[in-house]
């Protein structure tokens, strides 16, 4: 059986998810790359019987997902309420009190396939970007365990009942959530600070006189 994972580099759980690969299958193609990185023209050459993605940077073209011979999927860092990017951030945005991560097959458009699985989990009042996504990768890590061993051992994927609840959230309306304006309250100010904080990624801006001034905490 071939498999073929999709992945970013430098991400958190990837080695590990990687390292399974390699222990449990005999012909593993890895592709790794950053955001902004090209598709890689090698994978159009080639056909898997399970195309696996997880924290990847691109979108897997639909010719790929055609040339599969078993399942497309997708591991997906939120809950089936928070497709798109930016998942975090909205969440903590809009004070969920849980969160939690999808494993769902793949279709053409991002984030739309039908459900195979989704872990939840508490989000705490203290949790901050970092701290959520950190531990949605740590959710997603023993989803990846649960499924992969489903398809080592030969048995069916489950059916979540469960739906995406909403179109995918886009760049364009995470980089609204980042603008601040003179006209908020300071309390709409601190949640957008909350939910698009992260270590050394920009975050929080205003606009002002044709300038952009970005809200840089560890400086």
């Amino acid at each position: 059986m071939k498999v073929s994972l999709f992945t970013k580099v430098n991400k958190p759980t990837v080695k590990e998810c990687i390292e399974y690969l390699h222990g449990h299958f005999d012909c593993v193609s890895v592709y790794q790359g950053k955001t902004g990185d090209p598709f890689p023209a090698v994978a159009h050459h080639e056909s898997s019987d399970i195309v696996l993605s997880y924290l990847s940077p691109w979108i897997i073209p639909k010719v790929i997902l055609e040339k599969t011979t078993l399942w497309n999927i997708n591991f997906h860092p939120a809950p089936p309420e928070y497709p798109g990017i930016g998942c975090f951030n909205f969440a903590l945005y809009n004070n969920e009190k849980t969160y939690g991560v999808t494993v769902h097959h793949m279709a053409e458009r991002v984030d739309t396939g039908k459900l195979i699985a989704v872990k939840r989990f508490p989000l705490l009042e203290s949790d901050s970007v970092y701290s959520l996504s950190i531990k949605s990768y740590g959710y997603m890590l023993s989803l990846f365990f649960e499924v992969v061993d489903l398809i080592i051992t030969k048995k069916s994927l489950p059916k979540n009942n469960e739906t995406w609840k909403r179109k995918p959230y886009t760049r364009k309306e995470l980089e609204k959530l980042c603008e601040i304006s003179l006209d908020m309250k300071e309390g709409e100010i601190k949640k957008r600070i909350r939910a698009t904080t992260y270590p050394r990624m920009p975050g929080t801006y205003i606009k002002l006189a044709g300038y952009k001034f970005e809200y840089k905490p560890e400086k």
